[in-house]
């Protein structure tokens, strides 16, 4: 009986039934054991190396964002302190959730190695999204009169910055270290499919309403129609996630396995990093519990701030939303995607990338939508024809790009090119969330 050849470093593709059957339970029992990459050598705490490790983090970028961390005691004082200077308090805020959300990435990171590797990468993707979030929580218990106008501009551009933004940065520095990379058709497609779904999904309630306007229903009744349809598709939509999920991590993971396992072997890979230079798993919760804490403060006086800075700043509700508040939430995502990149691992990056998009157009957005359901408030998912439009165009845009299983960095400097065009327009987007005091009022 001859074995069938596989490709080369590959691991020959398996799913769960598959190795289910005929495996021994001590097998079994191996896989709830830490990695061997992810082994540091050590047990509980140790001050000195957590400090160190977390200061020196995943790469020299997030190092340099670990230089920040003193700017964190720095905004909190002066938020308490100087509270009529509402631009530089915002300013310091923004500036203090760098680091924190650079903790977060990298807690996740070292956490994740510790698991097997579908898991892993589900974790760490899912612990990138906690800034997120919480500032689409705290924005959603807020009494600013545009929260509900900021959320949904920022689910929006969440998407938009981690898809082209970060995608672009991935092509480009990658393409910089090789003429050209590839990556496996089962994470692009996979990837680039849900997001046209999630995309035309997440545009029903829009055209719902845009559609009926000139109809002469009443303005409750289409209102009632649109957050109807959107806490129904809201359901919807996380079920795709938990089904995407289970796809990933249960029915279909060998195959996601073998590809990760192909990544790591390469000889552009990332090296092993030493033990004596990885968190143990206590230091791990530790760090994210940090983080993650700091990220909720800093959050809090964050959203408290966008009003009188929109009103006292040439900034627009659009440009806040769409662009400011997005590019402080996914900074962990970007970073670790950008080094997986450089080290010519780019199923890791490609997953991050389409990861962290899937999980705030299938997950984020609707369980924002489904908690002012439980809060009693009208959150929906009417969003401005402008930013629903480019996010359609830009699907299709990187849909298009990761069509061939290729990058190099002239595709990474065109996915930024339009990331900048995108952020150009909405610099210059009129007001057009509420005016004045009390959600309700006139808009603009």
């Amino acid at each position: 009986m001859t074995e069938t050849p596989q490709g080369p470093g590959l691991p020959a593709p398996s799913t769960h039934s598959s190795d289910k059957r005929g495996s021994p339970r001590g097998e079994k029992s191996r896989k709830l054991k830490i990695r061997p990459q992810g082994e540091s050598g050590r047990r509980g705490v140790h001050p000195w190396h957590f400090l160190r490790i977390s200061f020196k983090s995943a790469c020299r970028a997030s190092t340099l964002c670990s230089l920040l961390w003193p700017v964190v005691p720095a905004a909190l004082a002066v938020r308490y302190t100087l509270t009529d200077h509402h631009v530089l308090v915002f300013i310091l805020l923004y500036i203090a959730m760098v680091p924190c959300a650079s903790l977060v990435g990298f807690a996740s990171q070292e956490f994740a190695r510790k698991l097997p590797h579908v898991a892993g990468v589900l974790v760490e993707t899912t612990c990138g999204s906690v800034v997120e979030i919480v500032l689409f929580l705290v924005f959603l218990n807020s009494d600013h009169p545009n929260n509900f106008y900021i959320i949904k501009a920022a689910i929006l551009g969440s998407i938009l910055a981690t898809m082209l933004l970060c995608l672009g940065f991935v092509f480009f520095v990658g393409g910089l270290m090789r003429d050209e990379q590839s990556f496996s058709d089962a994470i692009s497609e996979a990837g680039s499919g849900l997001l046209l779904m999630a995309g035309v999904v997440l545009a029903v309630p829009t055209i719902f309403r845009k559609g009926l306007l000139s109809e002469g229903i009443s303005e409750e009744k289409l209102q009632a129609g649109t957050l109807h349809i959107s806490r129904m598709i809201s359901i919807f939509l996380i079920v795709a996630y938990l089904v995407y999920t289970f796809f990933q991590a249960r029915t279909h993971h060998g195959i996601y396995d073998a590809i990760f396992e192909g990544d790591e072997h390469q000889q552009g890979g990332k090296r092993r990093p030493a033990a004596k230079d990885m968190l143990t798993m206590t230091e791990c919760v530790i760090a994210l519990a940090i983080s993650i804490t700091l990220v909720t403060f800093l959050a809090v006086g964050l959203v408290d701030q966008i009003e009188p800075v929109i009103k006292n700043s040439h900034l627009s509700d659009a440009f806040m939303g769409l662009i400011l508040v997005p590019l402080v939430e996914k900074f962990a995502e970007h970073l670790t995607a950008i080094d997986e990149a450089r080290n010519n691992r780019m199923n890791f990056a490609l997953s991050h990338v389409l990861g962290a998009t899937l999980q705030t157009a299938l997950f984020t957005a609707p369980l924002t939508v489904l908690v002012g359901w439980g809060l009693h408030k009208p959150m929906d998912l009417d969003f401005e024809i402008f930013n629903i439009v480019m996010l359609i165009l830009s699907i299709l845009t990187v849909g298009k790009v990761l069509q061939d299983q290729k990058s190099n960095y002239l595709e990474g400097a065109l996915l930024l090119i339009l990331y900048l065009s995108i952020a150009v327009s909405a610099f210059h987007y009129p007001f057009t969330g509420i005016h004045g005091g009390e959600t309700g009022g006139e808009t603009h």
